[in-house]
């Protein structure tokens, strides 16, 4: 089935136009008014709508339009309604962004660029939904909240739910960021040790004279501080799993005890000279390499091959296809729900730069991204700005000229904003133009204007 795109304007020949143009690949409904635009939005569902703002009964104004917006919106907040305005309705139709639209064209139509953006806009609303889908699929599904449709992250789970039945060793390699012990968690989650202890440890966070009665535990009087005694991690896990985070920082001489632990499930702590049975399953993580330190001799080969029965290598976010908008979206809506946003979504140009930025901090980098552009966000949409993702890697490579020449106008004005120390008139006229047309241009973008006008 086409996807169906509704048509909003009170001229008979431009919706004609319109839907010659477009109706080999969309359903086309079209309405010449708010009513009838709302009734066939009731009854159809379109994903997307192009809506001109002049409408009757009073076409020389955009009261109707704006008011069939607000319609459409309440309907269904998740509708992109594309404004298409005359010249003079330029200032009005950026009000519309503000208040909810996805985007702006200008009269008269470049039918090229009109079949660009909707093809944006359609694959924009599909991941949504798929977004929505594996939220409710997700829900209860032992996955400890992980979303991923890409091929890579499913493959991830493929591989949890066939090493979660299991008691066998799991190494698990990947970037920083990229959710490791979400990982460790699901296989704990999904496993007949679900009931029992989940234990964590991060080996870099403790120092090396103390991660040995971390891990085994200490006698009373091992060591000066040794008042009680202490089980270790590894003690407290039985019954359960041990999650060693970071296994490539563990010393030598602590690698050696954990290598017999793993051949004998047994332990004795520091200082101690019982034996203690532990029954437990071990997962560990590193995003070190550590073939590079089998080489070098600081990491056991022993060891190695007795944790990486199973290895899992979690792919980085900037590998992960569209799972960067469908993770943002369920961000998004986390944190809004926490502080009690409503009706938040992210504008063509964050997705846009979210797509194109590398990640090196993967799903942690996004995820505190997110955070901070839901908090100090001030409009429904959130932008690009928002993110602090205005100098996206790459941003001048787009797939149009427009997004060329949108993306070296937002880097020209922002570099004239640093130069400048946020001086509006200094920025404009080294840019030469007026600043009526620098702040046309800041809103355009998504560019947050300075906190003292100039």
């Amino acid at each position: 089935m086409k996807p169906k795109l509704l048509i909003v304007d009170d001229d008979e020949e431009i919706r004609t136009q319109m839907k010659w143009a477009l109706v080999q690949e969309y359903e086309i409904l079209l309405a010449d008014d708010r009513q009838s635009a709302t009734e066939s939005f009731r009854a159809s569902h379109p994903a997307v709508v192009l809506l001109d703002l002049g409408l009757p009964p009073n076409p020389g104004t955009p009261d109707e339009g704006l008011a069939t917006l607000s319609e459409l919106l309440a309907l269904d907040n998740s509708v992109k309604v594309v404004i298409v305005s005359g010249q003079g309705e330029k200032e009005t139709a950026l009000k519309a962004i503000g208040a909810g639209a996805y985007d702006f064209l200008g009269k008269p139509v470049d039918i090229d660029l009109l079949k660009i953006l909707l093809k944006r806009c359609f694959h924009v609303s599909q991941l949504e939904r798929e977004y929505r889908g594996l939220q409710q699929q997700t829900q209860g599904d032992g996955f400890e909240g992980m979303l991923g449709t890409s091929r890579r992250m499913q493959t991830v789970f493929d591989t949890i739910r066939k090493v979660a039945t299991t008691d066998a060793p799991v190494l698990i390699l990947g970037e920083s960021g990229t959710g490791k012990e979400g990982m460790a968690r699901a296989i704990h989650q999904r496993s007949s040790r679900k009931d029992g202890p989940f234990v964590a440890i991060n080996s870099s966070a403790i120092p090396e004279t103390l991660i040995e009665s971390e891990l085994f535990g200490h006698e009373k009087g091992s060591f000066t501080g040794a008042h009680t005694q202490r089980k270790g991690r590894i003690e407290a896990s039985s019954g359960g799993t041990l999650f060693l985070d970071e296994i490539g920082e563990i010393p030598l001489p602590i690698q050696v005890k954990l290598l017999r632990f793993l051949q004998e499930q047994c332990i004795e702590r520091v200082g101690g000279r019982e034996e203690i049975h532990v029954d437990t399953r071990v997962i560990a993580a590193t995003n070190a390499d550590l073939k590079k330190g089998l080489s070098d001799g600081t990491f056991r080969e022993d060891l190695f091959y007795r944790l990486a029965v199973v290895q899992i290598q979690v792919p980085p976010l900037r590998d992960r296809d569209d799972d960067i908008v469908v993770l943002a979206q369920s961000f998004m809506q986390q944190f809004a729900s926490q502080i009690g946003k409503s009706g938040l979504s992210f504008s063509q140009d964050a997705v846009r730069a979210m797509r194109r930025y590398s990640w090196p901090g993967n799903v942690r980098e996004l995820q505190n991204r997110v955070r901070r552009a839901v908090i100090m966000g001030g409009a429904k949409r959130l932008v690009a700005a928002d993110l602090e993702l205005g100098d996206a890697n790459g941003a001048t490579q787009g797939s149009s000229l427009r997004e060329a020449r949108e993306a070296l106008e937002r880097d020209m004005i922002q570099q004239a904003l640093r130069k400048h120390s946020g001086k509006i008139s200094a920025a404009a006229v080294e840019l030469g133009i007026s600043r009526p047309t620098f702040y046309e241009l800041m809103e355009k973008l998504g560019i947050q204007k300075p906190d003292k006008p100039a």
